[in-house]
């Protein structure tokens, strides 16, 4: 990751654009206090909707919109059109980590690179754990709690049970495809074409791994 970056830095260097600059060096740092704001709530079963949102919007969302929004300034779009691309980016990378986070508890270890629970047993507090505390019984807002604080990867059968039967699976999925809808709707303003068909793919792939 730290390469990336690096070789990133120096590609952009080259293009002699401050306008790129600009953008990739806010995104490092907006990425930077998306961790840190993150590692304050490792173990916090009282992480918030509104602070999760804004943790995968710092973490992730906003590296998809800077990644869209470079494009566009590397084309020599308009304005309009690299603030359309943003959008776009910031709603896919939402809908995608939304996907991903409720991966963590329904995916296929094979396919999705990493074990079941692994948010879990890093403390990670995720919408669909979120969404099961305020749904579910006392007695599945214990076990969430204690599962959360202790990252206990024992606890993920129960953890997983009271997920499904809170319906927080469902509606963290039915959240991930309105911010998918939120990306279609930020293309609308671009002129038709492949390019555009394809990015509207991608917001439909985010979460077509979870549908």
């Amino acid at each position: 990751g730290d390469f990336l970056y690096s070789r990133s830095f120096q590609m952009m260097v080259r293009l002699e654009q401050m306008s790129v600059m600009s953008v990739l060096a806010d995104t490092t740092n907006a990425i930077a206090e998306g961790e840190v704001l993150q590692l304050l709530h490792i173990g916090d079963p009282d992480l918030s909707e509104a602070r999760y949102f804004d943790v995968i919007r710092r973490k992730t969302a906003i590296l998809f919109a800077a990644a869209c929004r470079l494009g566009g300034i590397a084309a020599g779009l308009p304005q309009a059109a690299q603030d359309a691309l943003h959008r776009y980016g910031m709603a896919l990378g939402i809908a995608f980590q939304i996907a991903d986070d409720v991966l963590d508890y329904v995916g296929d270890s094979a396919k999705i690179g990493k074990h079941l629970g692994d948010d879990l047993a890093e403390g990670k507090v995720t919408l669909p754990l979120i969404i099961a505390q305020r749904r579910g019984t006392a007695e599945q807002v214990d076990l969430l709690r204690a599962a959360i604080r202790d990252g206990d990867r024992e606890a993920l059968p129960g953890v997983i049970a009271a997920i499904r039967e809170t319906d927080a699976l469902d509606e963290s999925l039915a959240c991930a495809r309105e911010h998918a809808r939120s990306a279609h709707e930020a293309l609308a303003s671009l002129p038709a074409s492949r390019y555009r068909d394809a990015l509207a793919d991608l917001a439909d792939y985010s979460i077509s791994r979870i549908s």
